[in-house]
């Protein structure tokens, strides 16, 4: 049994530990990337207790704090990104431009392709270009808040878990999906197709005792790049709702499906592995966050985080839709 003395960021250290120790290897089809994972694991998190926000290497909390109101304002376009100068979505919507790109109209275009950074500033300066290329289709802003039903009509879903749990306290079904099949992998007709793998693909949010508590079920889990990001997303996304229903921030419950460790990240795994945690940080609201829809990103006050240097991994584009093998021309 684990000591309730322990630091809560073992709860998340430890994983990566038994995936080190016991992973098995996985390769993924469509880019052949390695990793060593394993399948159904569990982590919790008491909010009392600090803001798990990973102090044994230092998190992009600018990112982490505008990626979740992106989600949060129903928005599924890169720009509102990188017009606040946070890039960690850039390389979907520029994978699916090369791709696009040379067939437009039906033609085969030449030597017009953008390079990334070129890509990158014509979303912040290009408007039009913005709307066609930065677009993410089925993303969690648009699944959250604009669920499309196949009519005019569409679900905002988070809102409809805020109105049931302030009816019904003791609901159990305050849950807000983002795996609609109509859209994934090869279950979807190739036009409508995702092309950005959907991995915290569910949560279910429960009142208890005064408190609010949110579970996570995520089917793919980066553990060293994008879980950092999941934990101190979804915890903050706690403490929001909390706030909105009048309750206290109860347990933040990580439940994933595989959780992985990339090959090319197994180093910076180790070396964090060697950091002894630091005190957590703690996040507070302002007085002006009280709703889901007036909520921004200047709301939220993060004191006291000091943690130990970052590491830095390259960002493996792996997942989503399976298109074979491409022929040899």
């Amino acid at each position: 049994m684990q000591s309730i003395k322990k630091h809560p960021e073992y709860e998340y250290l430890d994983l990566l530990r038994e995936i080190i120790d016991h992973g098995i290897k996985n390769v993924d089809r469509g880019t052949g990337a390695v990793s060593y994972s394993l399948f159904g694991r569990q982590t919790r998190y008491d909010l009392s207790k600090g803001f798990p926000l990973l102090t044994t290497k230092k998190v992009y909390w600018k990112g982490v704090l505008h990626e979740l109101y992106w989600f949060m304002s129903g928005n599924s376009n890169i720009k509102y990104l990188v017009d606040n100068n946070v890039h960690i979505w850039d390389d979907y919507p520029f994978k699916i431009y090369k791709e696009k790109w040379q067939m437009e109209n039906g033609k085969w275009q030449k030597g017009k392709e953008l390079t990334k950074d070129e890509f990158v500033q014509k979303i912040a300066s290009d408007n039009k270009f913005a709307k066609k290329w930065g677009e993410l289709r089925h993303i969690y802003g648009e699944s959250w808040r604009r669920w499309p039903t196949g009519t005019n009509r569409t679900i905002d879903q988070l809102k409809w878990v805020v109105t049931e749990l302030t009816e019904d306290p003791d609901a159990r079904n305050a849950i807000v999906t983002s795996w609609d099949p109509k859209y994934l992998y090869t279950m979807a007709l190739k036009k409508d197709a995702n092309r950005f793998p959907i991995c915290h693909n569910m949560y279910q949010v429960s009142q208890k005792d005064g408190k609010l508590y949110l579970q996570l079920y995520q089917r793919s889990a980066d553990m060293f790049l994008g879980v950092p990001f999941n934990i101190a997303s979804y915890a903050l996304l706690t403490i929001i709702l909390a706030r909105v229903l009048k309750l206290e921030p109860g347990e933040f419950i990580h439940t994933f499906g595989d959780c992985h460790i990339y090959e090319n990240h197994l180093e910076q795994v180790k070396e964090q592995l060697k950091r002894k945690p630091r005190p957590l940080p703690t996040v507070t609201l302002d007085k002006k966050a009280t709703s889901i829809d007036n909520f921004r990103p200047e709301h939220v006050i993060l004191e006291n985080y000091d943690p130990h240097p970052s590491l830095k991994g390259e960002l493996t584009i792996a997942g989503g839709l399976y298109q074979g093998k491409k022929k040899k021309k």
